[in-house]
């Protein structure tokens, strides 16, 4: 997005409007911290605004200033329908492929004729939004919210909620800022949002220490399931349906499991694979290290995208089925995990 585009957008929302922030299903701590952050920047301006999500967010979300003023679409449909169809403006953020949302939500927004605007950092974005501002380099779409203001220029109109809700989602999409995509523009924002009043260590303790019996009980199984395949540098776990039902899965319960096996030496490429018999897939998340990219691995086999080192995807094949596809794909890209040893 260029100076221009901003202008334009400052133009139009110069004047109240009716906006639909929407993010993508199964939302994460960047989609919902985004996405409260730009809600409660707009809300300054008089607009009439909404945070639309497909469905809910896990528990350890809940405590996200506003939270509770997010309509859940798959459970007010008609609600929710009817809050897109009277926007004059929709922000999408953190995806950019409209079927991200889901098939429901999809129908909705292919049928109005609204204002939309893309705010994202994943890789090969749709050609959907009237206004894209979309950067892969950036770690996080709440690090382009505070950017998007940033060019607005309004960074006077973030108070400690707003900061609260963006710091929220650049921690988790960073992995605590380990990843690679952190850079010095990151944590100068960080300090930004600090002196401006998020408390890192509360943020850091609601989002990570949540856990119950049963989540531990869980990862143990995890963590027994795991399969490494030395050859390849590859590691992977598996969750039936009736493993995740015996300890009572909740939304959010597998959050990270994968990276325990990207955490064991030498292996550069990671992968958990979570039967979901309710939809009738096998959801998936994959992690890599360095130069091997799993958004294309994902895209090119199981239907899904991200970035370089972290995406997710799905196959609506059988658990078992699922795994063994994987493992008749892997001698593919020995050559490129090869070099990364």
């Amino acid at each position: 997005m260029n100076f221009d585009d901003f202008q334009k957008i400052k133009q139009i929302l110069s004047k109240p409007k009716k906006i639909s922030i929407v993010t993508h299903r199964n939302p994460d701590g960047d989609a919902y911290g985004s996405s409260l952050a730009l809600y409660l920047y707009l809300l300054k301006f008089d607009h009439e605004v909404t945070v639309l999500s497909p469905n809910d967010c896990p528990e350890f979300l809940k405590w996200l200033p506003e939270e509770d003023k997010i309509v859940i679409f798959e459970n007010d449909t008609k609600i929710g329908t009817k809050i897109i169809e009277d926007s004059d403006i929709i922000f999408t953020l953190d995806f950019n492929a409209l079927h991200r949302v889901g098939v429901k939500m999809l129908k909705s927004l292919n049928k109005v004729t609204s204002i939309f605007v893309m705010i994202d950092h994943h890789q090969e974005p749709e050609d959907y939004a009237t206004f894209k501002f979309v950067d892969p380099k950036i770690c996080s779409t709440s690090q382009m919210i505070y950017q998007f203001i940033e060019n607005l220029d309004h960074l006077d109109y973030i108070d400690k909620d707003i900061a609260t809700c963006l710091y929220t989602g650049i921690l988790t999409d960073t992995g605590s800022f380990r990843f690679p995509s952190t850079n010095s523009d990151t944590h100068k924002i960080v300090a930004q949002l600090l002196e401006i009043g998020a408390n890192n260590s509360e943020i850091y303790n609601n989002i990570h220490d949540v856990n119950t019996y049963d989540r531990m009980q869980l990862l143990s199984i995890a963590l027994q399931n795991m399969e490494v395949i030395n050859k390849f540098h590859t590691a992977y776990i598996t969750l039936s349906q009736n493993e995740l039902n015996k300890f009572n899965f909740k939304k959010g319960d597998t959050e990270g499991f994968v990276n325990y096996a990207l955490s064991i030496k030498n292996v550069f490429f990671a992968a958990i694979f979570i039967e979901d018999r309710k939809q009738g897939i096998v959801k998936i998340s994959f992690r890599s290290v360095g130069h091997f990219s799993v958004n294309e691995f994902s895209r090119n086999h199981f239907e899904g995208g991200g970035h370089i080192n972290a995406a997710g995807g799905k196959s609506n094949l059988s658990l078992k089925n699922t795994v063994s596809k994987f493992l008749e794909i892997l001698p593919q890209y020995n050559d490129q995990l090869k070099q990364l040893s």
